[in-house]
């Protein structure tokens, strides 16, 4: 639309065009209420959805980001398990990141982590009873035993499972093969490791025929108390301690007696470790230096000089020592 000339009244408004010239409309009218001023870019509130996924009450807000590279994926049946320690988790979340041929054994955990060997073997111990870890010891060509480990992100499933499963299409479980018996039999007795006994005296030398009377030792002592029943590895690491005993002039009745006598009314859980610590707290001390004595004199048999008849004793007949002194001649018999 043409504005008109100036002077000349504009059609459908009530100002000239010199009037509209001398009202400019960018003049702010005080008369007016001011408008709602907008938000500045740095108090914006947040998205109406990123507000619905706070909790109201606190918590923790993921900010989460899609990988592309070098990236696990891990069940949540394995982080948030609610029997694992969190060093175990931690540890299966590790081996399932690493690379198939990778080792991990206790050693090279332990290396790799602050924590020692003894936490990191629990640890490992939790994952393989849950069926995050599979250890097995196997016999290569060689005749070397080494310790295969298997990692399974899901415990019960196999890697052999494919997309068929998701969509209804089930195959027939795969059979494990079958285990030699001599392993079946071994893993069926397999039982906990137990722990070590106390260390025990050692004797200043250990003949077998010491250790023997040693070892007979422990096996009577149940004739004792049958509370003190021994296994045979058991009297095995005992028996160095009860020969240092008895290289102390101490006969076995005493040792016997000074290891059944004064034990406790409560039952003994571990017998073994009991003793071990009886022979190592109450070992008697050395005797004290005897010189060795001198053997005895040998007695002669009584005989007669040949020279003065006199008696004498003497390894071998002939004459006294007074005869042999002066060398009288032997007296000539007709």
């Amino acid at each position: 639309m043409r504005r008109p000339p100036p002077g000349r009244q504009s059609q459908g408004e009530g100002l000239t065009t010199e009037e509209e010239s001398s009202f400019p409309m960018d003049t702010q009218n005080t008369s007016v209420r001011p408008h709602a001023q907008a938000r500045t870019a740095g108090k914006n509130h947040p998205p109406r959805s990123a507000r619905a996924n706070t909790h109201p009450g606190g918590g923790i807000v993921h900010d989460n980001s899609r990988h592309t590279t070098r990236f696990t994926v891990i069940g949540n049946h394995l982080a948030q398990h609610p029997e694992l320690s969190g060093l175990a988790i931690g540890l299966g979340v590790h081996i399932q990141s690493l690379p198939t041929g990778a080792r991990a054994d206790i050693k090279t955990l332990a290396a790799r982590f602050p924590e020692g060997p003894t936490r990191i073997a629990a640890a490992l111990r939790e994952l393989e009873t849950h069926g995050y870890l599979h250890r097995t010891r196997e016999r290569t060509e060689s005749g070397r035993i080494v310790t295969r480990t298997v990692s399974c992100n899901q415990p019960g499933r196999h890697g052999d499972a494919t997309d068929d499963e998701s969509k209804g299409s089930v195959k027939p479980p795969v059979k494990p093969p079958d285990r030699p018996p001599a392993r079946r039999a071994a893993e069926q007795r397999k039982q906990p490791a137990r722990r070590a006994l106390p260390a025990v005296p050692k004797p200043a030398y250990a003949s077998p025929a010491l250790l023997q009377t040693a070892v007979d030792v422990l096996s009577g002592l149940r004739r004792e108390d049958p509370r003190l029943l021994l296994s045979a590895t058991d009297a095995e690491h005992l028996a160095p301690g009860v020969a240092a005993w008895l290289e102390r002039d101490l006969t076995p009745t005493a040792v016997r007696q000074a290891l059944a006598n004064d034990l406790p009314v409560e039952p003994l859980r571990r017998p073994a470790a009991f003793l071990a610590h009886r022979l190592a707290a109450q070992l008697p001390p050395l005797p004290p230096y005897r010189a060795p004595e001198s053997p005895p004199s040998v007695r002669h048999p009584l005989r007669n000089c040949d020279s003065c008849d006199h008696a004498f004793r003497g390894p071998e007949p002939g004459r006294c020592r007074g005869c042999r002194k002066f060398r009288q001649p032997v007296p000539a018999f007709t």
